[in-house]
């Protein structure tokens, strides 16, 4: 057996009003009147109130700006080769946040226990990569084994959940750190394509952490034990949600297709999933589901046919959509808010990314 220990949460300092980053992107993307006009409404209809930077940019003068140059049209705009300068100066630190956060609440735990790291991003690459960037900061041994998970997208941390289940169950003295860190707001466009403008509205920044162990490692008390996962690629979505590399940064393409094709497909993929495991939709108590946006909720709780899903709800409106990390930016929520603690309560995580890929987890408290 596996189990999940903690979960962490980092945001960054700089923490920016959906209004003040409308101002910005006007900006940024020129549009004629009407077209600006409908630009605010969907600003307005988010359901985001604020979203976090690395960089003060989006909220502060010319003079103070980091990465994007203080003339009036932001020209020259930054290339792909200055914003991989920023990540590489910010992701860690803002990883090592969510780490600590995720330590603070298992006391009892030292670092020095880790035996495997899994890393994830998808808004920044290099090698060494994130993964021995944490085992340098965090002082492991050269002989810790790690993982990265790169380029997945907004479902990744679930896969990487699965790769720390399959570790602790094949190694049941491991103990996995697991860090998700994203720098969404580097990535934002000029051109004003449909796809820039909705990317350039929803992403954000936030890394979470998670520990999980084997049976071995297995503290006393309540413990969230990985019940089971399960996937689907909804093909006929291939080109409705993608993720490139560019000279101006990475673009994002997110078709408005991609809620109906959720709705569809999530149905079916959790009563399959729960079916293996001998479970139904009244079994679970808690959805940790990824906020990809107002409309992915919406369909979600429709097509589930729940009542609002608070907690993804809340981090939506708090801090947006912050890919791989958001996911467990909801579980962590619903843990310290939402949860009972009984014996056999179970929670669904899912998350929803490029393919278009929808991923599930299966969590229950055992004693």
């Amino acid at each position: 057996m596996s189990y999940c220990l903690a979960v962490g949460t980092a945001l960054p300092a700089f923490a920016h009003p959906q209004e003040t980053i409308l101002k910005f992107m006007n900006q940024l993307v020129p549009l004629p009147e009407a077209e600006a006009g409908r630009l605010a409404k969907m600003y307005a209809r988010s359901g985001i109130n604020t979203r976090h930077s690395v960089i003060p940019d989006y909220g502060c003068g010319p003079e103070a700006r980091r990465m994007y140059p203080s003339t009036p049209d932001l020209e020259p705009f930054p290339g792909l080769s200055q914003r991989m300068a920023v990540f590489q100066q910010e992701a860690l630190p803002l990883a090592l946040k969510a780490v600590q956060a995720c330590f603070d609440k298992l006391p009892t735990l030292q670092r020095s226990e880790i035996t495997h790291i899994i890393s994830v991003t998808c808004t920044g690459l290099s090698a060494p990569g994130l993964d021995l960037m944490l085992l340098k900061a965090l002082e492991l041994p050269a002989s810790t084994m790690r993982t990265g998970v790169n380029f997945m997208g907004c479902y990744a941390a679930l896969h990487g959940l699965k790769l720390a289940d399959a570790i602790c169950q094949s190694q049941p003295e491991a103990v996995v750190l697991l860090v998700c860190v994203e720098l969404c707001t580097l990535h934002f466009q000029k051109i004003p394509s449909p796809d820039n403008l909705a990317a350039n509205l929803l992403f954000a920044d936030g890394a979470a952490a998670a520990l999980l162990c084997g049976e071995a490692k297995r503290p006393a008390g309540p413990v969230l034990q990985i019940t089971g996962f399960a996937s689907e690629v909804a093909l006929q979505g291939w080109s409705d949600m993608a993720w490139d590399l560019s000279e101006s940064g990475f673009l994002m393409r997110l078709s408005a297709y991609v809620p109906e094709l959720l709705q569809q497909g999530i149905g079916p993929l959790v009563e399959r999933a729960l079916a293996g495991l001998g479970l139904k939709q009244a079994d679970v108590a808690h959805w940790a589901i990824h906020p990809g946006g107002r409309k992915i909720v919406e369909v979600t709780e429709l097509a589930l046919g729940l009542p609002v899903l608070e907690a993804s709800r809340q981090i939506l409106a708090e801090c947006g959509n912050m890919s791989s990390p958001t996911v467990l930016f909801v579980l962590e929520r619903i843990w310290e808010r939402f949860m009972q603690w009984q014996p056999q309560e179970r929670v669904l995580a899912a998350a929803f990314g490029p393919g278009l890929t929808l991923e599930t987890a299966l969590l229950t408290v055992l004693e």
